[in-house]
């Protein structure tokens, strides 16, 4: 979208304290724009009191809205968040799923919540996602006369940082409304420009928390909510006793660090829910810690268009995309054929579906197993 377009559209900005939204707002700043900043305030429980981190947050936030003159409004969806992706997230676990808070935070809270209380008065919302967009023209005009296109979510070049697999739940009007002002940079170059304008997050580090709970470690805010339950851990090709762990949710299939075992490594194999059981095997690279074919179900189509049998995928966030092929089974349902085994695949991930030059991402949906 070139500024002519940008300028006759009301912008919306979510900054959240972070380098990354702040160059968002630089980068509109500098093209003449004058865009309205919002703080979504979030966490696990609504009467929590907000922790250093989220009041850091805030300032950054406040600091970056105040030098290019533009007005901050703290948008609060603590109870969305605990009535949507919190419980979405702890019934995935308790159910002995494996699944991403974040990415149904993205299209839950930054594209859904804050667009009911806010971002309906906005032609467009702009996050510091590494993701960027393509029209696709489709010789279709509408009423006015114009091309019709439709909107694509395609990666970013810097396959370390890129963010789509994370929006790769959300639907066709949020990602018509998107806006990703630094999706086509590397990151080095976002430090930079932060650190040449001087803005207040510029030496930030990147949050490693989930979503906007910031430094909250996954394991307490699974244990706030379900407590422990402690079961045993066998091995897989023994089945042999060899520890006990403090709750199946608290380990994913894949898994080698924190288990807490001597003599490893070990990885977790697979969970037995009813049995409270973890099966683990032992070795640096064991055989059974891969699968190279597996089902997905409820695939979500970001945009409407299914993917072609050819495609690449991730099921995590790495910066590898994998070449696969699907099968079709009807009703949203794919069996993907890996063309190698993949380390790690557990039921309730998102298998993140991309074209075969992982370019535009198609959508993606979960694993069954």
């Amino acid at each position: 979208m070139n500024l002519e377009e940008l300028a006759n559209k009301r912008i919306a900005v979510l900054l959240s304290g972070g380098v990354d939204s702040s160059v968002v707002l630089y980068e509109l700043a500098r093209q003449g724009l004058k865009p309205d900043c919002f703080y979504i305030k979030i966490g696990p429980e609504q009467d929590e009191e907000w922790d250093c981190s989220s009041e850091e947050d805030l300032e950054m936030a406040t600091a970056v809205a105040h030098k290019y003159g533009c007005k901050l409004e703290v948008i609060d969806c603590h109870q969305e968040y605990w009535d949507q992706v919190t419980r979405y997230t702890m019934d995935k676990v308790r159910a002995g799923l494996t699944p991403n808070p974040d990415v149904m935070c993205n299209r839950l809270i930054k594209f859904g919540a804050f667009h009911e209380k806010q971002g309906h008065d906005y032609d467009l919302i702009a996050t510091g996602h590494y993701a960027t967009t393509e029209n696709e023209e489709l010789g279709i005009r509408n009423e006015e006369w114009s091309p019709k296109t439709r909107k694509w979510l395609c990666t970013s070049p810097d396959p370390v940082k890129d963010q789509t697999d994370f929006l790769a739940q959300i639907y066709d009007w949020q990602l018509k409304k998107a806006l990703f002002p630094i999706g086509h940079m590397m990151k080095e170059e976002v430090r930079a420009i932060a650190d040449r304008e001087h803005l207040a997050p510029a030496h930030r580090r990147d949050s490693q928390g989930i979503c906007f709970l910031g430094k909250i470690n996954y394991n307490d805010y699974i244990r706030r909510y379900l407590g422990e339950l402690p079961g045993d851990v066998i091995e897989l090709e023994t089945g042999r006793k060899i520890g006990q762990h403090k709750g199946h949710w608290f380990h994913t299939i894949g898994q080698r660090k924190g288990m807490g075992l001597g003599g490893g490594p070990w990885f977790v194999i697979k969970k037995d829910i009813k049995q409270n059981i973890i099966y683990v095997s032992h070795g640096y690279d064991p055989e059974s810690a891969y699968t190279q074919h597996f089902p997905i179900h409820d695939f979500h189509s970001i945009n409407g268009q299914l993917p072609p049998t050819d495609i690449t995928l991730k099921i995590r966030h790495t910066p590898d995309y994998l070449p696969a092929r699907l099968e079709t089974l009807g009703e949203g349902r794919y069996m993907v054929h890996a063309e190698a085994p993949i380390h790690g695949v557990a039921p309730g991930q998102f298998c993140v579906i991309y074209d075969a030059d992982h370019h535009r991402c198609y959508g993606s949906g979960e694993i069954t197993l």
